[in-house]
């Protein structure tokens, strides 16, 4: 049988062989370490890697070393495909190990190896390792993390396409990628397939930018549900499959998670507002409705602002607006609102640490309208506050209805006007991207479901405690007639 060293020089067409033969090779059990597959793109050298001898499981300190020298020389953008589980077993089994080519659910992974192969005679040829303990595997984003000095980016093809990225400054790109295993075997080969087909579109895309990148495909965690295979079934073309397990609710959650995302997409009909600081995205707000209204002549005025700030083609007017690191400032301009030719709605938060708690939050410290050199001021600072890492959303923010925001003083102009927010959702620290991050509701701990199903315990317990006193009140007799002797005579006075 060939050395490692000498497979891993003559990259094979398929590449499940490969895995087939390394893993034959192994006399450890599968299910506790992962493979690591390691390219870069077709013309980029990188240094010389030496593989592990057979039956080597590769640990932490020796993975960091590959990566570390893998990124000395070669290309600082890193793709990295995180599969939730992955075992060699999956290559044998789906990689068309067994003569049935045609099978083989990675030939995108197998045509970018042997391009990475043959491209260039200077290019380092990829780097395949068998066994790497899942710990090593899972840390694999932190260790990349510190040799590239750079955050991690979590992406899909879609979000890749729009993103320019720039050879001379490092990337980390980290893309998810599901697994799980239904009742039957071709389950898994499904969703193999479909993770293939990502890792394909990511590569051409990155080939139409023209950037060099270095490639990693791995797991987290070995996948269990998958029956190994025994040295025979390798080598003499035997195999005995086992029945899969688990893995189904896995699948659903992932399924529906996909069907609430699809749904979301639907209902958010416009984009929020975004305010950017130069290239970077500071301030998101978005609301089903925004609505004013004024007191005149003993009578409400309203005026809706929604069409006029979200929608298709349009772009509200931002200016004045600003932000920093501990202040963040929204100013939405309009014109002839409620026969106001100038108009201003101002959203002013900021943020601090707070030693009680130990972390940072950021507060609405005002909601202000600015018209004809006027100011109303209205106080959120009491109600509307999140984490600083996350955005804050309510399904109603008024000043009037069960009111979150309250007029700064009784004289504060504030009091001649209604402000209301129909599902708003607002963030102005530590955006990344033109998302939001997870929301911080509103709502209380105490829901009017909680209210009812408690009011409806206490009434049960109430009518159980006067069952239960009204047969303690029950009172037995205490005299009884005996059929042999004379009847017993109880006088009317008892």
């Amino acid at each position: 049988m060939a050395s490692p060293r000498t497979l891993q020089r003559s990259v094979p067409a398929s590449l499940a062989l490969l895995l087939g033969l390394l893993s034959a090779s192994l006399p450890v059990r599968s299910d506790e370490q992962v493979p690591l597959i390691l390219w870069s793109s077709g013309g980029t050298s990188g240094p010389p890697q030496s593989p592990p001898t057979a039956g080597h499981i590769v640990e932490q300190q020796q993975l960091s070393s590959y990566l570390e020298n893998a990124l000395e020389a070669g290309p600082r953008n890193v793709l990295l495909f995180l599969q939730d589980k992955l075992s060699v077993e999956d290559f044998t089994m789906y990689g068309g190990a067994f003569g049935n080519k045609q099978d083989s659910v990675f030939p995108n992974l197998e045509a970018a190896l042997t391009s990475s192969s043959s491209s260039s005679s200077s290019s380092s040829p990829p780097l395949v390792l068998p066994a790497v303990s899942w710990p090593a595997s899972s840390a694999v984003i932190g260790q990349l993390q510190d040799q590239l000095d750079t955050s991690p980016l979590y992406m899909d093809p879609e979000t890749l396409s729009q993103l320019r990225l720039n050879a001379s400054s490092p990337a980390l790109l980290v893309f998810r990628l599901p697994y799980g295993v239904g009742s039957d075997l071709m389950s898994a080969k499904e969703i193999l397939s479909g993770n293939d087909e990502v890792i394909g579109q990511v590569l051409s895309i990155m080939r139409t930018q023209s950037v060099p990148y270095t490639a990693i495909y791995t797991a987290l965690r070995p996948s269990r549900e998958v029956a190994s295979l025994s040295l025979e079934a390798g080598l003499g073309g035997g195999r005995s499959l086992l029945q899969a397990r688990g893995g189904y609710r896995e699948r659903e959650r992932e399924r529906e998670r996909q069907r609430k995302l699809k749904e979301k997409e639907k209902t958010s009909t416009y984009s929020p507002v975004e305010f950017k600081e130069g290239e970077k995205s500071c301030i998101l707000m978005w609301a089903k409705g925004l609505s004013v209204s004024i007191l005149r002549s003993g009578r409400w005025e309203d005026h809706d602002l929604t069409p006029a700030t979200f929608g298709e083609g349009v772009s509200p007017k931002l200016h004045g607006s600003s932000c920093d690191e501990n202040k963040a400032r929204l100013v939405l301009n309009y014109e002839n609102v409620l026969g106001h030719r100038s108009f201003k709605l101002i959203f002013a938060m900021s943020q601090r640490f707070y030693k009680v708690s130990s972390r940072r939050w950021f507060r609405m410290d005002a909601v202000e309208l600015e018209y004809d050199g006027t100011k109303a001021t209205f106080n959120g600072s009491r109600n509307v506050y999140a984490p600083h890492e996350y955005s804050y959303r309510c399904e109603s923010v008024t000043s009037f209805r069960w009111p979150l925001l309250i007029p700064r003083s009784a004289k504060d102009p504030a009091n001649q006007w209604r402000v209301s927010f129909e599902d708003f959702q607002i963030q102005g620290f530590s955006l990344r991207g033109a998302e939001f991050s997870y929301a911080s509701d509103c709502a209380g701990f105490f829901s009017p479901g909680i209210w009812m199903g408690l009011m409806t315990s206490l009434l049960m317990v109430l009518v159980l405690v006067y069952g239960l006193h009204m047969i303690m009140q029950l009172r037995t007799m205490d005299r009884f007639d005996d059929p042999k002797g004379p009847a017993i005579s109880v006088p009317q006075t008892e």
